[in-house]
């Protein structure tokens, strides 16, 4: 089969690949209909990750169900599904906590937790920037979806953008009439802030630098907050008159950076401690990773960030961090795009078939105007 395969950095290539097949009794085979670049997918392609030379991409995926294993009896040969980015067993202490981004038994890698497809340290599971991706645990990790086509781009966010960016505003306790700061307006971002009005935020700021990104965030009645024109803090204290948000959102991560270019990796969590009100609460999706090669400095490169712990303490602030549990979300998330209350396709700017993916991943890398969200159609 056609694959989308990590060669390098800044290196990506369409190439042939042994089949997807059964291994397991309890695994599915699924015919990809539409696969993302992720955001988080640029760490690797960046290489700034220990992602290794041939791993087929791609985490955020759905299509049908071509293949069953004699295990599986929830899911049908025929089925149109979402499949969640995380990998998870269903019956281990976090999964049955309703943990699965922490799943104890999927990953292999000394010193990980929680398994996904096709990235880094995340287990020996190929992507889904293929023709066909394999899905161990099917009847537990796969959501059904409505046949035929319909809803296609919005029921492509299902497997991580939109339930993380839901699970920033769950980690931040986004509730009604709050006010909220999202730092980043990526896809992630952009799924944070419509989730926070789906949970009733009075006002949401959306802070970054990209022009396309920003009207996104206008076009769904979040406040564009451009942080090329001036302190983005000082922006926001001055919108809600000195009293700051009640919550933060955190959907940037590690390659944070100022209007320069320069990266400090610990500048939206200090951001976000100046800008939450005392007792407030944030929200951390941005990936942060134990090593970073890249780093600028040498405790970055371990992991190890300066930021505004004291002021974080004396505030009596909180934070919840770590990938989002899919499962946790998706089935209320897909009712929701049915009922026509949420619409996440709508930060979607690019639909290439799987040979065009080298272009895909090189345009959005640079942020070329207008690639907010890239989706590959391997049956196209």
């Amino acid at each position: 089969m056609k694959a989308v395969v990590y060669q390098g950095p800044m290196k990506v290539a369409v190439t042939e690949v042994p089949d997807a097949k059964i291994e397991q009794p309890l695994d599915a085979v699924i015919r990809i209909t539409t696969t993302n670049i992720c955001g988080s997918d640029l760490h690797m392609y960046e290489g700034r990750t220990s992602v290794e030379n041939g791993k087929v991409l791609g985490h955020e995926n759905m299509g049908v169900v071509e293949e069953v294993g004699p295990g599986v009896d929830r899911i049908k040969v025929g089925d149109r599904v979402s499949v969640p980015f995380n990998i998870s067993c269903g019956c281990c202490e976090n999964c049955n906590s309703g943990w699965t981004s922490f799943c104890l038994r999927t990953n292999p890698t000394e010193g990980m937790v929680g398994a996904a497809y096709g990235y880094a340290n995340m287990g020996p599971y190929d992507g889904g920037q293929a023709e066909f991706l394999r899905v161990p645990y099917a009847d537990f990790n796969l959501l059904q979806l409505p046949a035929g086509s319909q809803f296609e781009n919005d029921f492509a966010m299902l497997s991580d953008i939109f339930p993380t960016g839901y699970h920033g505003t769950e980690l931040a306790e986004v509730g009604p009439g709050d006010t909220v700061a999202v730092f980043g307006a990526g896809p992630v971002g952009l799924m944070a802030a419509h989730s926070a009005f789906l949970r009733g935020a009075s006002q949401v700021f959306v802070v970054d630098k990209e022009k396309d990104r920003l009207n996104l965030a206008k076009s769904v009645d979040a406040t564009p907050i451009d942080f090329a024109q001036g302190d983005p803090v000082e922006q926001i204290m001055q919108a809600t008159k000195g009293k700051g948000v009640d919550r933060g959102v955190e959907a940037v991560g590690y390659q944070a950076h100022d209007p320069s270019g320069e990266e400090h990796p610990e500048l939206v969590l200090d951001n976000l401690v100046k800008v939450v009100r005392a007792t407030g609460a944030i929200g951390v999706v941005g990936v942060y990773v134990p090593e970073d090669p890249g780093a600028a400095s040498a405790p970055a490169k371990e992991g190890r960030l300066g930021w505004d712990y004291g002021t974080f303490f004396s505030k009596g602030l909180r934070m919840g961090t770590g990938q989002a549990p899919v499962k946790r979300y998706n089935r209320q998330l897909r009712d929701l795009i049915i009922a026509g209350r949420a619409t996440p396709g709508f930060i979607v700017s690019h639909e290439l078939p799987l040979s065009q993916a080298p272009q895909g991943y090189d345009k959005f890398d640079r942020r070329v105007d207008g690639c907010t969200k890239v989706l590959l159609h391997p049956d196209r």
